[in-house]
């Protein structure tokens, strides 16, 4: 099977203590074919002196694709003063969107706890603001949010929302740790499956914290990659397949040396997944 996945994206998380322009580099001489950026990302240039359109211009000029932008989390669940802000922010973010050519926002559910029936005017009410701009909206769950944290409460939520531009982001690690390994994630239908990020997971990972920073380069722990890729290819799933992997112990090194040595590993795998030439086939797949 030839898999169908766009290609590569950095998210850059996975080199957090890079700044923008360098990590754009470190994406393109790594081996991606797109960035998957952070709202956090333009908030750290803001602080190093840079206007909003300075860092547009940066993106821009990489050359990157940018195949999903993040937006700040909290909105799903936040309230009051909270709750306007993020959707003020969450506004901002579809605006620098739309100016880098970038056609989904993505988040995850974020500090702030409620009912998943508390979240669904929330979620329509964000996926309406999207719309507005023209951009699809995945929401990840988070294997240890005290809620949004497995597929099953994802899909109540995105079938609650009923948006036809919401969907759900999938990643391997919060799979893995949610319980839901190989092929646990069978149920979601392929027309709602939006985005994918992947890592791998530590035989023992870190417990006690709502974002772990243990994530591993694929093939160095135990996440069932032969399965999930299978499937995630059988989901007919056209997206990029975003590295994640946030670990402080990476980001000591070269920033394009890890990415590197993330795209090889996911090049071995695939072809170890689809055959020999499921590694030409999707270094080819460009933005």
């Amino acid at each position: 099977m030839k898999p169908p996945f766009a290609g590569i994206a950095l998210h850059t998380w996975s080199i957090d203590t890079t700044p923008i322009a360098e990590a754009l580099r470190a994406a393109r001489e790594g081996g991606c074919q797109a960035v998957e950026l952070r709202r956090i990302d333009f908030v750290r240039s803001y602080e190093r002196g840079l206007t909003n359109d300075q860092v547009l211009q940066i993106v821009r000029d990489s050359g990157m694709h940018v195949c999903t932008l993040g937006v700040e989390y909290g909105w799903l669940f936040a309230t009051g003063e909270d709750s306007k802000r993020l959707y003020n922010v969450f506004r901002e973010s579809c605006k620098n969107a739309v100016a880098i050519g970038c056609k989904q926002l993505m988040s995850a559910p974020g500090p702030f706890v409620g009912t998943i029936k508390d979240a669904i005017p929330h979620l329509k009410n964000a996926a309406e603001i999207a719309g507005e701009h023209g951009l699809t909206l995945a929401i990840e769950f988070n294997s240890q949010h005290d809620v949004l944290n497995k597929v099953d409460v994802l899909s109540e939520l995105i079938y609650g929302a009923d948006a036809p531009n919401a969907g759900m982001l999938l990643d391997a690690y919060h799979l893995h740790r949610s319980g839901s390994p190989g092929r646990g994630f069978e149920s979601v239908a392929p027309e709602k499956l939006f985005a994918f990020q992947y890592s791998d997971c530590s035989a023992t990972p870190v417990t006690g914290v709502k974002r772990p920073m243990d994530r591993l380069s694929p093939g160095l722990g135990t996440v069932q990659w032969e399965p999930l890729l299978q499937l995630l290819a059988e989901k007919n799933f056209k997206g990029y397949l975003s590295y994640e992997a946030p670990n402080p112990v990476y980001w000591e090194h070269d920033p394009i040396a890890t990415v590197r040595t993330a795209v090889e590993a996911t090049h071995d795998i695939l072809s170890r997944v689809f055959g020999k030439n499921a590694k030409a086939s999707h270094k080819s797949s460009g933005a």
